[in-house]
């Protein structure tokens, strides 16, 4: 072979590797950007503006901000607004209208990082909505989380609810929030509202759109006869979650959670 054909061929070879290295290039960035969706890139946050905790059961099933033993009658059927502006007021020194919710991410349900991996605290103006309350029945029960409710004439009515009423695509926000049941001693369980594909670690559950079915996904916690159990609700929105972008900021949430008290062998609440 010749110097000259030998010089030719070599800047060929040249020439294919330098084509690959820059489509290998392109390739990474697209992965940069893919990976990179999500997330709000301006500071402008979403509020939960109406936040509620129903029984959809008759008297078995009771809750409360606070803990009262086993004396079931100061336990309520409902947990309000003002009743969670009260905690938060005594424990943060705030109310729902302070609490913003930036994006946020965790693969337990308790433990929470923004993008850049700073730990998040709750209820600090730019982070995830907390807050604790306790479930008493005056039998033993699994008390689940149910798209059904029951008024007070004992009427079957809508029950967990995740609404906006930002028009939209502002409303998408109901598709990026989540919602994480932690009891004490207990496994966290996780609501997401419209459930989509996985994009961490942590399972989630959703409720169906028709019939009410009572099962292990939708089962939070078990309780014991006049037993009060502390639980502590996060509310959050997930930075992973594909719907999590500007599109969804200053949009405001409307939440009304409904759960039902299951004894042995029963199909449905009563």
């Amino acid at each position: 072979m010749s110097l000259k054909s030998y010089i030719e061929k070599s800047r060929k070879r040249l020439r294919k590797r330098k084509s690959l290295i820059i489509f290998l290039c392109i390739i990474a960035i697209l992965g940069l950007t893919t990976s990179s969706y999500a997330w709000f890139t301006v500071n402008t946050f979403a509020a939960v503006e109406d936040f509620e905790l129903q029984i959809s059961t008759a008297d078995d099933l009771r809750v409360s901000m606070d803990n009262h033993g086993s004396d079931i009658e100061k336990y309520t059927h409902v947990i309000t607004n003002e009743m969670i502006n009260s905690y938060l007021r005594k424990n943060y020194n705030k109310t729902m209208e302070d609490i913003l919710l930036d994006p946020v991410t965790t693969n337990n349900g308790r433990n929470f990082s923004y993008q850049n991996g700073a730990k998040a605290e709750p209820n600090d103006g730019e982070s995830y909505f907390e807050f604790e309350c306790y479930f008493i029945a005056t039998r033993a029960m699994d008390v689940h989380l149910s798209n059904e409710g029951i008024d007070e004439d004992g009427k079957k009515t809508e029950g967990t609810k995740i609404t906006s009423p930002s028009p939209s695509p502002l409303n998408e926000v109901v598709s990026a929030n989540r919602i994480a049941f932690d009891p004490d001693g207990g496994t966290v369980k996780t609501y997401e509202h419209n459930k989509g594909a996985a994009v961490t670690s942590l399972s989630t559950f959703d409720l169906p759109s028709g019939t009410m079915t009572y099962n292990d996904s939708n089962n939070l916690f078990s309780l014991e006869k006049l037993t009060p159990k502390k639980v502590t609700v996060r509310l959050w929105l997930e930075g992973e979650d594909p719907e999590c972008d500007n599109d969804i900021q200053r949009s405001e949430l409307h939440v009304t959670l409904s759960f039902a008290g299951i004894r042995d062998g029963q199909t449905a609440p009563g």
